[in-house]
C-alpha cells in the first residue's frame, strides 16, 4: 500500500508541471494580482501585506480562490482582527525560472511579508539543481533590494525518490540551506500531512482539496504567525 501511495503520488506530481498552465505570457499579472493591487492602497493606510509567490499549489489550482490556503490565511487574520491583507500571486505552471522573470511585476505591490513557494516543477523537470538554487536565490536578493525590510518566508518542498536518490536529497536541502544562508524563516514541507494522502487531494492525486488547503495553511502558519507576532 506505502509503494503503490508513492507511484501514485510521482504519477500526480508529474501534473504539476502542466496542469493549469496558461498561454499568456509570464510577466504579465494575473487575474489575482489585478485584483489584490488595492492593496498598496490598504498598506498606505496602515494594513501590512502578505504576499504569497508560488504556483500552482498557491494559486489553488481546480478551487475557487476563496478555498486556496492564503485565502484561509486571510481569514484566519480577521478573525484575529489583525491588520494583514493576504495577496495570491500564485500562478499554475510556475518553474522558479518563470518566477525570476515574473517578479518584477509582482514587486509593484508592497510586500511586508513575502512567501517564496517554488522549485517543485524544477525537480519534476529534472531542471539542474544549481538553476534553481539559484533562481531561487536571486528571488530573495530581488525582494531584499526592493524593500530590505521585507520578511522573507522559503517554503521547503520535496520530491518522490524516481530522479534518483542523489538527485531528490539534494532537491530537498536546497530550502534549508537558502534559508539558513540567507537567515530566512523556513516552512520544512509545504505539503506536510497531505502530500500522498488520497481524501486530501484532487482526482490528479497531487493538488490539494479544500480541506488539503486547510492542512497547508496550519503548516504556513505554524511559521508565519511567529512573524507576525513580532
Amino acid at each position: 500500500m506505502h509503494n503503490f501511495l508513492k507511484f501514485r503520488y510521482f504519477l500526480a506530481f508529474l501534473l504539476l508541471i502542466s496542469c493549469g498552465e496558461t498561454s499568456t505570457n509570464k510577466n504579465t499579472p494575473t487575474a489575482t494580482e489585478k485584483e489584490n493591487s488595492a492593496g498598496d492602497t490598504e498598506s498606505a493606510n496602515g494594513t501590512k501585506v502578505i504576499l504569497f509567490f508560488g504556483d500552482s499549489l498557491t494559486a489553488g489550482y481546480g478551487l475557487d480562490p476563496e478555498e486556496a490556503f492564503p485565502a484561509v490565511i486571510q481569514r484566519r487574520l480577521d478573525s484575529l482582527q489583525m491588520p494583514f491583507i493576504a495577496v495570491n500571486s500564485g500562478l499554475s505552471g510556475e518553474t522558479t525560472a518563470s518566477g525570476r522573470n515574473r517578479l518584477g511585476w509582482v514587486l509593484n505591490q508592497k510586500a511586508d511579508i513575502f512567501v517564496l513557494e517554488l522549485g517543485a516543477n524544477d525537480g519534476l523537470r529534472g531542471i539542474p539543481l544549481t538553476e534553481t538554487r539559484t533562481n531561487l536565490q536571486a528571488i530573495i536578493d530581488a525582494v531584499r533590494s526592493k524593500n530590505p525590510d521585507t520578511q522573507i518566508i522559503l517554503a521547503g518542498m520535496q520530491i518522490p525518490p524516481n530522479m534518483g536518490k542523489d538527485y531528490t536529497q539534494e532537491f530537498k536541502s536546497i530550502f534549508p540551506e537558502l534559508a539558513e544562508k540567507n537567515n530566512i524563516p523556513l516552512i520544512p514541507f509545504l505539503l506536510e500531512n497531505v502530500a500522498g494522502i488520497s481524501d486530501l487531494n484532487q482526482g490528479d492525486g497531487i493538488h490539494p482539496t479544500m480541506e488539503g488547503h486547510k492542512i497547508v495553511a496550519d503548516n504556513v502558519w505554524a511559521v508565519l504567525e511567529d512573524i507576525i507576532g513580532k
